[in-house]
Order: structure tokens, then C-alpha cells, then sequence
């Protein structure tokens, strides 16, 4: 299992040094026991009458402290000792979503087992799948599957865990969300599918799983883009590559005209102008301002690709 190690070291910083903020000196020696998994200290403390769900200044609790950390018998001693599995951070984090990010199936069943809330979504309106899912945790995901996490829920941008996972490039987490019933074809606040995200990050394995469970792969955003003109647009070779060979459309045109042979020309690509001409691509199309790919490659300055596009014209 693999993660941004740096990333988790700088939260895991952050959060202990943040738990000295509390009310009374036991509440910050409780804090700082739970994020180093001193159970003796935490279980001196509670029967001292430390509060079990005492809050440093940004709502972190104990609990959320011992998850962060991968503390798994601290966890277990404040989830009998009653600690909130689903109090909220103020950035509306809970002990689950912590257990997601940092990837810790045990955990993660643990806090199930005591009624976790599976709907509970942070800030940014990310549940335990979606973050489960960007990081390509195909277990966790699994184990949230079984445990009835709702695949349709979206984010603040209206983005669903399978977007998620297309977006950060996990084809077997994407398979996964796609066997527990995920919506292959729906859209975020943008208009794009799983499909369109992947192909604007490049992720050709991604596509791969999206198309092979039957994505739609002529599919448009609300400006009227392809996936193939996504990635196009993005420079991407070996997304376009696979999108030209599964059977995309080469030369559809968005609501502004815009084919992929222009982006190519946009973007400066030799390789996906020769692709997309190999191919089909019509080099005499024009967008809604009356340019075509020749033009939109004059004006960027790149002899070879007007070169190729001059020939294409002429041929």
C-alpha cells in the first residue's frame, strides 16, 4: 500500500503538535498519549476524568489522534472507554474519514463495528469511499461496499468516488466501485463522466476499466467535448492512443467547433497531429470563429506541425 508518505508525516506532525491547544494541561497530556499510542497514560487519565472526546481548538479529538496515527489498541481503549465514533472536526472530519486517508483497514472496521458514520463527508465534501478511492484502496473500498457506503454520493463538485478513483489513475479500485454499482455515466457539476476525468489526467488504464465496463466513450461534457478532446487537449499520447483505437469519434466537434486536430495544433504536438491525420481527422474543419487546425498551428508557430498540416490539405 502505497501513499504520500511526506504528506501523512506532516499531518501526523500537525496534529499531534495541535493537540497541546486544549483546555487543561490532562487534556493535552490525554491528546498527545492518543497520538503516540500511550494507552497507560490515556487509561490514567479517563479514570482520572479527562473527558474522552476532549477537542483540541480545531475539533480534533483523542480518537481521531490515535487513528491519524495508526494506533490501533489506543483506538480500541477509546472506543470502549466511549469516545464519539462520529464527532466532526471543524473541518468536518470524523475518526472514519481520518481511517481512510491513512488507509488502515483494521481501523476502519473497527470504527464500523462501533457505528461509524459512513455518510459523515469533510469539508470538501469527501466521504471514507471517495478518499479510499483516490488513493486507489481497493480493499477499504471493498470492505465499505460491503458495509453499505452509498456510491452515488458526490462531493462539493459533484464528483462521485468512481470520479475519484478515475481521476488519481486506480483501474482496480475503479473496477471495484463499478462491481458495487457505481454509475458509469454520471456527471459531475461540469458535465464530466469518469471517462472524461481520466482522459483529462492521462490515466490509459484508467479508460481501459471505464470502456471495458462499458462507458460511453463518445460521451460530452457540457461544452460539448469528447474524452478524445480532453485528453488531446492535455497532451496526452497514449490516452488518445487508446481512445482513437477503442473507436472515439476523430473528428466531432464541441459546442465552439473545436475538433482534437485543433488541440493538437493548440498544444504544439507533432505526435497527435500525425495520430489524429493517420486516423481520419478532417484538417478542413473549422470552429465557430472560422479557424481551422492550420490556422490555430500558424499562430502557435510550429513549422513541423504546420508542415504536416499543410500536407494533409494538399494531399
Amino acid at each position: 500500500m502505497k501513499f504520500n508518505n511526506i504528506i501523512a508525516l506532516l499531518m501526523g506532525i500537525l496534529l499531534v503538535s495541535t493537540a497541546t491547544a486544549g483546555d487543561s494541561e490532562k487534556e493535552k497530556e490525554f491528546r498527545v498519549a492518543a497520538g503516540i499510542g500511550d494507552v497507560e497514560t490515556l487509561e490514567r487519565l479517563l479514570d482520572e476524568g479527562v473527558p474522552v472526546d476532549s477537542a483540541n481548538q480545531f475539533g480534533v479529538t483523542a480518537l481521531m489522534l490515535a487513528i491519524q496515527n495508526d494506533n490501533l489498541e489506543a483506538t480500541a481503549l477509546l472506543l470502549a472507554r466511549g469516545a464519539n465514533v462520529n464527532a466532526e472536526a471543524k473541518e468536518g472530519c470524523t475518526a472514519l474519514t481520518f481511517a481512510a486517508e491513512n488507509g488502515h483497514d483494521a481501523l476502519t472496521a473497527l470504527l464500523l463495528e462501533r457505528g461509524a458514520d459512513l455518510n459523515a463527508k469533510t469539508r470538501a465534501g469527501w466521504d471514507a469511499m471517495m478518499i479510499a478511492a483516490r488513493y486507489g484502496l481497493t480493499d477499504m473500498v471493498e470492505q465499505l461496499l460491503y458495509k453499505g457506503a452509498n456510491t452515488a454520493t458526490t462531493d462539493n463538485n459533484g464528483r462521485t468516488a468512481l470520479m475519484h478513483a478515475a481521476e488519481k489513475g486506480h483501474p482496480d479500485t475503479i473496477s471495484m466501485l463499478l462491481k458495487g454499482g457505481s454509475d458509469i455515466e454520471a456527471r459531475d457539476k461540469n458535465g464530466a463522466t469518469a471517462l472524461l476525468i481520466a482522459a483529462d489526467k492521462g490515466n490509459a488504464n484508467s479508460i481501459d476499466a471505464l470502456l471495458d465496463a462499458g462507458a460511453d466513450i463518445n460521451a460530452v461534457d457540457q461544452d460539448g467535448a469528447t474524452a478524445l478532446i480532453w485528453a488531446v487537449g492535455q497532451d496526452h499520447l497514449l490516452s488518445a492512443e487508446r481512445l482513437i483505437y477503442r473507436g472515439a469519434k476523430v473528428n466531432h466537434q464541441d459546442a465552439d467547433g473545436v475538433t482534437a486536430l485543433m488541440e493538437a495544433a493548440s498544444v504544439r504536438s507533432e505526435d497527435l497531429v500525425y495520430l489524429l491525420l493517420r486516423n481520419g481527422a478532417d484538417p478542413t474543419l473549422t470552429d465557430g470563429s472560422g479557424r481551422d487546425a492550420l490556422a490555430i498551428a500558424q499562430k502557435r508557430r510550429n513549422k513541423r506541425v504546420v508542415t504536416l498540416l499543410e500536407e494533409a490539405i494538399n494531399h
